[in-house]
């Protein structure tokens, strides 16, 4: 394994962060539509999803990149994201004559305010991790500067933080850039009651699982995430059932990058247990992904539950910004 793949893995892996050199601002979106998830296949099927599509996509605007968590709105076409270079991206995704993924359109990306209404481009005090849309809130998960901030819905974009969710854990015991990645609201009609989960993305403690915790609701408390090699979760999200699908990515020097979904019952997820769950789907450099750091679901009018999975490309030009499409089928 030669040295220049070292050097690209460490890109890959977004160490070696910073900036991209400054490029034309406009807020356009060009899009490349994915058709197959496995590379050099027509299988649709992957364990209990199927690949209904994606999207390969570039901007010209410097801040398009380094998505870390998306989350979509009640019409299922709207969503937020934020970039862990400080911003939030808005939007709505577009669909062909069969309802595939084809673009992206109406982007707007604007610098995110701590509650002192400061904004900062790039990582350390604004390196946004996780985001759940939680009624006329929204809640963002931070690694270096740990903490969980509430921005009011709508408005977020233009507001301050008005709100900081205090955590269970001494910031000591977090690692900087391997802190919260998770943060995600339960439904109110599952064990949790609508209460809020974060997970760490390789933060562990003392047994090697990874610091999680609910912050609310009756079942509010400290609990754990069974944390296997090099696998780490960088992104959640609840069904209807309760039930969470974790995202979680590896990537090593002897086999790359890697993704894959768990699945944790909804009755695993309580104070003081250590949440593990079936492993739905695993894929690696073989099929359409990169540094899959986010994960949505909803429920779309035919009834059926699509999970959506995107990329952070790191601004770097080895990686790339991907949404992908599956049908979860029960």
């Amino acid at each position: 394994m030669g040295a220049t793949f070292a050097r690209a893995a460490v890109i890959v892996l977004g160490l070696a962060a910073g900036m991209p050199p400054a490029l034309a601002d406009e807020a356009v979106v060009k899009s490349s539509v994915i058709s197959a998830f496995k590379i050099g296949s027509n299988e649709t099927r992957f364990g209990p999803f199927e690949f209904l599509g994606g999207l390969e996509m570039v901007s010209p605007n410097r801040l398009f990149g380094s998505l870390s968590s998306i989350r979509f709105e009640s019409d299922q076409t709207h969503f937020v994201g934020v970039l862990d270079t400080g911003q939030w991206m808005t939007g709505r995704v577009e669909r062909d004559a069969k309802g595939r993924l084809s673009g992206l359109a109406e982007v707007d990306i604007t610098p995110m305010k701590n509650r002192a209404a400061q904004s900062f481009e790039g990582k350390g005090h604004m390196d946004a991790e996780g985001l759940a849309l939680h009624g006329d809130r929204v809640l963002v998960s931070f690694e270096q500067d740990h903490r969980v901030d509430v921005y009011p819905n709508p408005g977020f974009e233009t507001s301050r933080a008005i709100d900081t969710i205090p955590i269970p854990f001494q910031r000591r015991s977090l690692r900087s850039n391997r802190g919260f990645e998770t943060v995600a609201v339960a439904p109110q009609e599952s064990p949790l009651k609508g209460g809020t989960l974060i997970v760490a993305e390789r933060s562990l403690d003392v047994d090697g699982n990874a610091y999680a915790a609910i912050l609310d609701g009756p079942l509010k408390g400290r609990l754990a995430l069974a944390h296997y090699g090099d696998y780490d979760a960088t992104d959640g999200v609840f069904l209807p059932s309760g039930d969470l699908l974790l995202l979680e990515r590896r990537f090593n020097m002897a086999e790359g990058i890697g993704m894959r979904i768990r699945r944790i019952k909804s009755t695993d997820i309580k104070p003081d247990a250590v949440m593990d769950g079936e492993v739905l789907m695993q894929a690696d450099f073989g099929y359409q992904i990169d540094n899959m750091e986010g994960i949505d679901a909803f429920t779309a009018a035919d009834g059926t539950t699509h999970v959506v999975i995107v990329s952070d490309d790191n601004h770097s030009i080895l990686q790339r910004n991907l949404m992908l499409e599956f049908r979860l089928v029960e």
